[in-house]
């Protein structure tokens, strides 16, 4: 090959790897092309600054409702069922009819025992008047001593037998009053056990009552809860609610703690708690089971934090945190509880007036440039000026494609 082709070769080089170079520096997004990390715009964030607040601290469990008393109605006489006088499911009050039962057995014996009485008491007044008399003759020879003895024997008789009717009559008329089953609380009357007509005794059911105001909560709570728990019982009696199994809605808000029980399941590792509540609604139903929630203290000062300003990372929880040069870090954080159903309480990590990112950080990465907004706000709308330079940049795009 001739020395002319040689040069026009290594030109024809020079010219090509010149105009790839030009080329590859002009690509949109190149280093110092309109692309570049200096050029990308802010990302728009939703920002609310760390609040300090007063957090009441629960303790959570699952808890069963029971009524506050229990009554299975049985007869205590045996009879022939004739009446019930009241309706399933309603509210009776203590004294109130429940059943009657045929009266006519015991009120016949319990006139048996009248006249009995009476018989007896017609005796003894006989005999105490023959003692009298015969006492003033006794001095005279009239009668003898060993009569008069007969005489004692025969009234101390008769005063046994009348007070023995006495106690009949009176428990005749306990037999008698049994025939009307009253109830013997403020309760709410169950489904019917016995239909009348049928013959009962006094292992019977008729029905069974509860009694719902006031109504216990009992629940448990692990072991390590226990000392806690005492020593905050201690200083003033504990506030309980009774929560929804469902969707965790509060049923009853006005419990009070009112034993801890005095040992702990071994099986289990926990102990037993009891609470009262007024019941004034009708709200709690013996054996409903409920979310129980125990409040055993209030954090005065607490650093509180919308929920989802939360993130979960390898290391453990973090936040992105807005710099006062724009600018997001990632911020790691402890979690120290739940406030409510959409707040947490900062244990570490931030300080109050920190503002943390709680919508648009997944758009972030550390150092990344931000807009931030308020809650609500939305970013505003783009000037001319920036659709004009996204319509450059765009066209210079496409033409650095070709």
């Amino acid at each position: 090959m001739s020395r002319f082709w040689k040069i026009a070769l290594i030109v024809v080089a020079v010219v090509v790897v010149a105009f790839v170079a030009v080329r590859l520096l002009h690509k949109p997004g190149g280093a110092g092309g309109p692309g570049g990390d200096k050029d990308n715009p802010p990302v728009p964030v939703t920002v609310v600054p760390v609040a300090k607040e007063n957090v009441p601290v629960y303790l959570t469990g699952l808890g069963t409702v029971q009524a506050l008393n229990t009554i299975t109605v049985n007869p205590q006489v045996s009879g022939q069922l004739i009446k019930l006088d009241f309706t399933e499911g309603q509210q009776v009050k203590k004294g109130d009819l429940l059943a009657e039962i045929d009266p006519r057995p015991f009120q016949a014996a319990y006139d048996q025992a009248a006249a009995k009485q009476k018989q007896d008491e017609a005796s003894l007044s006989t005999a105490q008047s023959t003692l009298k008399r015969n006492q003033s003759l006794v001095a005279s020879g009239y009668v003898a001593a060993l009569d008069m003895d007969t005489y004692r024997n025969n009234v101390s008789q008769l005063q046994a037998a009348v007070a023995q009717d006495k106690a009949s009559l009176e428990s005749a008329g306990v037999n008698l009053q049994y025939t009307h089953i009253t109830s013997p609380i403020d309760g709410v009357a169950g489904i019917r056990a016995v239909d009348p007509g049928n013959v009962v005794t006094t292992t019977s059911t008729i029905v069974t009552l509860t009694q719902l105001h006031p109504i216990y909560v009992m629940f448990t709570l692990p072991e390590q809860n226990l000392d806690m728990v005492r020593k905050a019982q201690m200083v003033a009696p504990l506030q309980v609610a009774a929560l929804d199994r469902v969707d965790a809605h509060p049923v009853a808000n006005d419990g009070v703690l009112n034993v801890i029980d005095n040992q702990i399941d071994a099986t289990t590792g926990t102990f037993r708690l009891k609470s009262q509540f007024a019941n004034a609604d009708n709200a709690l139903w013996p054996g409903q089971f409920v979310n129980v929630r125990l409040q055993v203290r209030v954090d005065d000062g607490a650093l509180v934090i919308p929920a989802e300003a939360v993130q979960r990372g390898p290391d453990g929880d973090y936040v992105y945190q807005v710099q006062g040069d724009n600018t997001a870090k990632m911020q790691p954080v402890v979690v120290a509880g739940e406030v409510g159903d959409s707040h947490v309480m900062i244990g570490s990590g931030l300080k109050m007036g920190d503002q943390v990112v709680t919508e648009g950080q997944f758009r972030l990465k550390p150092g990344s440039k931000v807009t931030p907004l308020k809650p609500g706000e939305v970013p505003p709308a783009p000037t001319d000026a920036d659709l004009k330079k996204a319509k450059q940049q765009g066209q210079g795009g496409r033409r650095g494609g070709h």
